[in-house]
């Protein structure tokens, strides 16, 4: 019976060693570059159809708790843009932000969708920063970050104590030339965010403060510990490129056979768009230019294009029972 006691303990006890072994070994996400794993995709993968075209930067202080050391200014708007290592990079500063256009949107797919670049030099320096959305230009929703650094102690400037397995969500979890995806099927019950027409993508630096007055914060509400304060030109997160992974092609849009429940007329234009709806199922419609970016959105059934520049652009029309028909226009 003691024989039999022991062996139910030690089969407990195994048990229990192999329910938790992969928690010490691999942390609660995904780990560094070359570790067991990890989501880092490296910049010349094949899964890569695509990289942001436009970029828009908002620089923050090089320390945001003294206003007197200037912004940060290393780089130019255009280093976010193009393939990584093609260019330089752009630094943010302390909350400094960057909005990302492509020339397709990005879609939601199997899989990761889109992944972001910064140029940390190794593997536990980690500047971070927040990733957000958007399908119209205007409304923005964040993936939800987390970070499980400790906040007992702040990292310092030159500090190397970052730890992938404890970061989620966050641009620059991973070092130079490897980029950090994101997935849209995460976002893809928020309210006005069509996760199949992705158009902007806004990177916010983490101010890695964890002093309460500066301190950036994740979705459990704890502050973000990252490497505070950098009071240099190059300080913040240093945006390198956003790759694209899933997108749509609107060559692949003019391809598509019309269906007849919508008609537009006249077609050539010159000024305003009608929409003959005899089934009276019309219920959006959405007008693309070549590069298949978003120009237009519209409920109603005549629409003024009269300042759209001459060209080819091609309509997404939306009916109420949830079928899309594609038209080609053609403005003049």
């Amino acid at each position: 019976m003691k024989i039999k006691n022991k062996s139910i303990k030690y089969i407990i006890l195994s048990t229990f060693i192999v329910a938790i072994f992969p928690i010490f070994l691999f942390g609660q996400f995904p780990g560094a570059v070359g570790t067991l794993g990890t989501t880092a995709i490296y910049k010349d993968s094949s899964i890569f159809v695509g990289w942001a075209n436009g970029c828009v930067i908002e620089r923050g202080f090089q320390d945001i708790a003294d206003a007197s050391l200037g912004y940060a200014s290393l780089g130019a708007a255009i280093d976010g843009t193009g393939q990584t290592g093609l260019n330089g990079v752009v630094s943010f500063g302390d909350g400094g932000t960057s909005m990302l256009t492509f020339q397709f949107p990005i879609i939601n797919q199997v899989g990761f969708d889109f992944a972001v670049f910064e140029n940390a030099f190794n593997d536990s320096f980690l500047e971070l920063a927040f990733v957000e959305v958007s399908s119209d230009g205007t409304n923005y929703f964040r993936f939800p970050a987390t970070s499980n650094m400790q906040t007992d102690t702040q990292i310092g400037p030159f500090d190397n104590v970052g730890d992938a397995t404890k970061i989620n969500n966050l641009a620059g979890k991973y070092r130079a030339e490897y980029g950090t995806p994101f997935d849209l099927e995460e976002l893809i019950d928020a309210d006005g965010l069509d996760v199949n027409q992705i158009t902007h993508i806004k990177i916010i630096d983490v101010v890695g403060s964890i002093n309460p007055l500066y301190a950036s914060y994740d979705l459990n509400n704890n502050p973000i510990n990252d490497p505070y304060p950098t009071p240099f030109a190059s300080c913040g997160f240093d945006l390198d490129a956003v790759g694209i992974i899933h997108q749509t092609n609107v060559n692949a849009l003019a391809e598509i056979i019309e269906e007849e429940d919508f008609l537009i007329f006249p077609n050539p234009v010159h000024s305003n768009i009608h929409i003959l709806d005899e089934k009276n199922n019309f219920s959006e419609i959405q007008v693309f230019n070549s590069s298949g970016i978003l120009i237009l959105t519209s409920a109603e059934k005549i629409m003024s294009i009269e300042n759209m520049a001459a060209g080819i652009y091609f309509a997404q029309i939306k009916s109420k029972d949830g079928n899309t028909s594609y038209k080609k226009i053609n403005k003049q």
